[in-house]
């Protein structure tokens, strides 16, 4: 008896380790506990773009977005679809940097650079759901078949939010955007023809409003003239670049945009343009979106330029430029990206690209 007292006093001694080990591992993209009477609020307040434009050190411009207009702090949350992402998610994830050799140009911008890709500058929405985490990802990997291959493609965000599962997270409800670009090397992502995102299907359950549930795998391209399995498109690594600003740089100067994920305070859904910083506000959530290029304002602050999926009514025509090389909002410790495979780029052909999966 005595033996099993033991062991039971042992068991419980390790689980309550490992939970607090596990709490210890997730990033820093945890909302803060936010009363009832705080989520009920409207997002957007006069004060805080009073606020924001009378700082002289801002170093950037709030309004009152049309975006939000009548939004919740909580119908607001509910778009922030990162999820606090544990460190055993990285468990054999590389992560790359660059040659310091490597010379880069003070302002880079990729629309420009890859004027030929539209996806690059492509200003998305997806409605009430928190599927920021799969729209960064599969917008940059779009990009990447484009700069890479030289082929414009749209590829589908329904298929990664309803088919990759709990592997990604809960989908509406949040999910991990390495999970993403792993998904991509295993299993691919189809065409946004084959797979279109489902953001006017609305609302089909009680008490979810103004949330969209998330979509069911289908497996099924909506036209019988496409199959699904000839639709996908596959990655061939999934990593993490260095949080270095110079390393960051250095991989969408050679590669093309990246994905980061970073903490949303109250004053983000009130920017408007010039170079963000967080000045005022509550923790609202994690986001992720796509890093296009970089710069110096002339204040002389050195900026990332990004592009949001909130459509254009919000933010700078649907861009914004936040604070480089101080991890502004832990937006330098969340990059992740991959390269593309010519898997069913071009058919009956198999080039170098397929033998590079186990390379990343």
């Amino acid at each position: 008896m005595a033996d099993n007292r033991i062991r039971f006093y042992l068991a419980s001694v390790i689980l309550l380790l490992g939970i607090i080990s596990s709490s210890s591992n997730l990033q820093v993209f945890a909302a803060e506990n936010l009363s009832k009477q705080k989520l009920s609020s409207l997002i957007l307040q006069n004060e805080i773009v009073k606020e924001v434009n009378e700082n002289p050190n801002a170093g950037w411009k709030a309004a009152l977005n049309d975006r939000f207009a009548n939004a919740t702090i909580a119908e607001f949350k509910r778009l922030l679809g990162v999820k606090p992402t544990p460190k055993t998610e990285f468990l054999g994830v590389p992560i790359v940097s660059h040659d310091i050799s490597l010379k880069l140009p003070k302002e880079f911008d990729a629309r420009k650079t890859w004027s030929q890709c539209t996806s690059i500058a492509r200003i998305l929405g997806w409605g009430h759901c928190g599927s920021c985490w799969a729209f960064g990802a599969v917008e940059s990997l779009s990009d990447r078949f484009c700069i890479k291959y030289n082929m414009n493609v749209s590829l589908s965000v329904n298929d990664l939010l309803a088919c990759c599962g709990f592997l990604c997270g809960q989908g509406c409800n949040g999910g991990y955007p390495i999970a993403a670009w792993r998904y991509f090397k295993h299993h691919g992502v189809v065409t946004e023809e084959c797979d279109p995102y489902f953001d006017k299907t609305g609302c089909s359950h009680p008490g979810c409003e103004p949330a969209y549930p998330t979509p069911k795998c289908q497996r099924k391209c909506v036209s019988g003239n496409l199959l699904w399995r000839e639709s996908k498109h596959y990655g061939v690594s999934a990593y993490k670049i260095k949080s270095d600003p110079q390393d960051i740089m250095a991989e969408v100067y050679k590669n093309g945009p990246v994905e980061v994920a970073f903490t949303v305070y109250e004053d983000f859904a009130h920017y408007k343009s010039g170079v963000y910083k967080h000045l005022t506000g509550s923790n609202i959530g994690g986001h992720a979106v796509k890093l296009i290029g970089w710069g110096t304002s002339e204040d002389g602050e050195d900026y990332w330029l990004l592009a949001n999926q909130w459509n254009r009514s919000w933010g700078d025509d649907g861009y914004f430029k936040i604070r480089r090389g101080t991890n502004e909002c832990g937006i330098e410790h969340g990059v992740v990206a991959g390269l593309p495979s010519d898997r069913n780029v071009f058919k009956g052909v198999t080039t170098s690209d397929d033998l590079l999966v186990s390379s990343f």
